[in-house]
């Protein structure tokens, strides 16, 4: 395929970027969409250029690290985390417009390189579970309802790419940040530290500059392993919970 690509070109965060049209000639229907664009940084290397700087490392969409808006659509047009989109999903002569993450609190490192570090802030802020918890327990001991189990292991399939604040609105993480409270908070481990975490998580992401939620759903629906909205129900009704303790208290 002969393909254009429009890439966001930012040296860094203190300048101003702006998109760059790049030709391409003989791309792979079976390419990746980061094989394309190491195609792109080979030639731009051979032409004395400065190569496209993006993120990625394990290439097989258990990381989290890749992430770029490809026509608008954080990830692209399949749902899927970008290092798993293919070119099979383009046509000859297409036009692809490649930007990073837009949000405050993801601000631009280089071209299509973004800090997210504020959702590592987010998770040091109680998305973790500290209360000794001994040796691995016999599988029966403790039992968990089968709904609460597999409710939990769906909020924990979250790998923290960050497409649901791309494809938010308001550049909300609340689908990220209700993931990470709902998957320990269904668990009897994460019990002790349930109203801790969530007051201390929803803190951390209104500091960080994340915008409120209004559930218009385009976090679900861009997020490539599918966590459902209901977490952030969740979320809610933990809040709630907490703050109403804490004023009895």
């Amino acid at each position: 395929m002969k393909i254009t690509v429009n890439v966001w070109r930012q040296k860094n965060a203190s300048v101003a970027g702006e998109m760059v049209a790049y030709p391409l000639d003989d791309v792979s229907e079976d390419m990746s969409f980061l094989e394309m664009l190491d195609v792109l940084n080979e030639q731009l290397t051979i032409e004395g250029h400065d190569p496209v700087a993006f993120d990625h490392d394990c290439r097989e969409g258990i990381c989290g690290s890749c992430g770029v808006v490809i026509n608008g659509i954080p990830h692209g047009p399949e749902v899927t985390t970008t290092c798993q989109l293919h070119m099979r999903s383009f046509s000859d002569g297409d036009v692809l417009d490649i930007e990073p993450w837009r949000a405050g609190a993801f601000p631009v490192v280089k071209d299509l390189v973004v800090d997210r570090g504020s959702f590592d802030r987010i998770i040091q802020a109680g998305g973790y579970i500290t209360a000794p918890t001994g040796s691995a327990p016999e599988a029966n001991a403790t039992p968990v309802p089968k709904d609460n189990a597999d409710h939990a292991f769906e909020a924990a399939t979250c790998i923290g790419c960050g497409a649901c604040v791309a494809a938010c609105p308001n550049g909300s993480a609340m689908l990220f940040t209700a993931a990470k409270i709902t998957h320990l908070g269904l668990l009897p481990q994460g019990q002790a530290e349930r109203d801790s975490r969530v007051l201390g998580m929803v803190e951390q992401h209104d500091a960080e500059g994340f915008g409120g939620c209004t559930n218009i759903g385009e976090c679900t629906a861009a997020c490539p392993k599918g966590i459902p909205l209901d977490v952030i129900s969740q979320l809610n009704r933990d809040l709630l919970g907490a703050l109403t303790k804490q004023t009895i208290g």
